[in-house]
């Protein structure tokens, strides 16, 4: 009997551990479940962490390449690149200022001479007078139209033939602006960036010529018409160039979006505008690249595959973004970096053109810790800097370029201030109509850029076009 009463106790206690075995079972996987969602939430946690971590140093016009109309707080100066100089701010000491001067021959003189002795009063008016002083007023006369009528004549010979004369080839209408009205349009256009209601105002009011917005819309077609050699000669010189800088810009076309284009070097500007920023813009207007050229630009992947000779990454962009990743990290690897390329810069300031061809201790020296600094471990979790390394471990010939070449400057700012052009004309004049109106600009904007690199008047430069164009 108590045989079967330990059978049935072993089968009793079987079944509760059978029972608590399942137990057991479910809580194991229940746990499981938590433990892949716990780890799901740190894997989300540490996501969150780190966009919130790019919130807490946003990216600005100071250290990224934002530009400053998309800062959303505006930072303080002390952020920016620049460093204090110490100096006050207006003209430094030495320097020659400019003002007003006289001339030697001036269009009317009226004389000031007393008539009456402020003492006594006897009359001067037949006393000779000596002089004293002259001062000078710089005025402008009235402005008023000048209209030259053309007219023909005909004549008949002895022989009975009627000989008739023929208008100049630019005559077409029976009424049409000349070449100074067409090269102001072009002007007031593409160099101060007047919106056409202001320009028919401005035309009305100070030369008294009636004018309207389709006047201005055929004026400048007609003038743009007319420089197209020009523009492609200035494409043409970019294209053989020894230096070339590239960028390119948004803009804004019956209200979507187009790209600007340009290439320029510190003697020419070429503008351009499309609808696509890749490679496809490149390769459509310069095929057969820029096998001459150093290539400066600001590291967009579609100007490596630009055929050229090399490249020079701009050192502006790589600064600004070396200043956010040490905000960022607080890292001092950027802080290097950013003092290597300064250094860099200052040395370019102090080379002579033969130091170019030959070696120099102080640029081997700048190389061989530019070599280092590429190789530095960086911590795997700061992924953005360790993005950024990457990156200039991949092109790090192309950083130190201007070093080696006396013309290479080592930013990319001309082209920067190329394109900053249309932004300023889409300010004031709003946006683009037509694919005629981007290509009138863009060809008016390339000819007033590069008179102005070649020290030349803009205003006398167009109406060399207008007149023999």
């Amino acid at each position: 009997m108590d045989q079967f009463d330990n059978i049935g106790a072993l089968i009793k206690h079987l079944q509760r551990l059978s029972s608590e075995v399942e137990r057991l079972k479910a809580r194991v996987q229940e746990l499981e479940y938590f433990e892949k969602e716990n780890k799901s939430l740190r894997r989300e946690n540490k996501d969150l962490k780190d966009k919130l971590a790019k919130y807490e140093t946003p990216k600005n016009s100071n250290n990224s390449s934002v530009p400053p109309s998309k800062d959303e707080n505006r930072p303080f100066k002390s952020k920016s690149l620049r460093k204090k100089t110490g100096r006050k701010p207006g003209g430094q000491k030495g320097h020659e200022g400019t003002t007003l001067e006289m001339v030697s021959d001036p269009n009317e003189i009226i004389d000031h001479a007393p008539e009456y002795c402020k003492c006594c009063g006897k009359d001067l008016t037949g006393t000779p007078g000596e002089f004293v002083e002259r001062k000078q007023v710089v005025g402008l006369p009235p402005i008023e139209p000048v209209v030259t009528e053309h007219r023909v004549y005909k004549k008949t010979c002895t022989c009975g033939y009627v000989t008739m004369s023929s208008f100049p080839g630019v005559l077409q209408a029976p009424v049409s602006y000349g070449p100074m009205i067409e090269s102001l349009v072009g002007y007031f256009h593409s160099r101060q960036y007047i919106p056409f209601l202001r320009m028919q105002e401005l035309f009305h009011d100070i030369f008294s010529v009636p004018i309207s917005e389709g006047g201005i819309h055929c004026l400048l077609n007609r003038l743009s018409n007319k420089a197209l050699p020009l523009y492609h000669k200035i494409k043409y010189m970019i294209r053989i160039s020894r230096v070339v800088g590239t960028d390119e810009t948004g803009a804004r076309l019956n209200g979507k979006k187009i790209w600007v284009w340009t290439w320029q070097n510190d003697r020419y500007t070429w503008l351009c505008g499309t609808n696509n920023r890749g490679y496809k813009t490149i390769e459509e207007n310069f095929p057969e690249g820029f096998e001459k050229s150093v290539f400066v630009h600001d590291c967009w992947r579609s100007h490596f595959q630009t055929d050229v000779h090399t490249h020079q990454l701009c050192t502006s962009h790589l600064l600004r973004e070396l200043k956010y990743l040490e905000e960022r990290y607080h890292h001092r690897w950027p802080v290097k970096f950013g003092k290597l390329i300064l250094e860099g810069i200052k040395l370019k300031e102090d080379l002579s053109l033969r130091d170019y061809f030959q070696p120099v201790k102080e640029r081997t020296a700048l190389q061989n810790r530019l070599e280092k600094l590429l190789t530095y471990e960086i911590d795997e979790k700061l992924k953005e800097l360790v993005s950024f390394r990457n990156r200039m471990l991949k092109y790090k010939d192309y950083i130190p370029t201007f070093l080696y070449h006396p013309k290479v400057p080592p930013d990319n700012n001309g082209s920067e201030r190329a394109i900053r052009n249309v932004k300023v004309k889409q300010k004031i004049s709003g946006q683009f109509k037509s694919w005629k109106g981007v290509e009138n600009f863009m060809v008016l904007r390339s000819i007033t850029d590069t008179a102005l690199k070649n020290e030349q008047n803009v205003l006398r430069a167009l109406k060399l076009i207008a007149k023999f164009g």
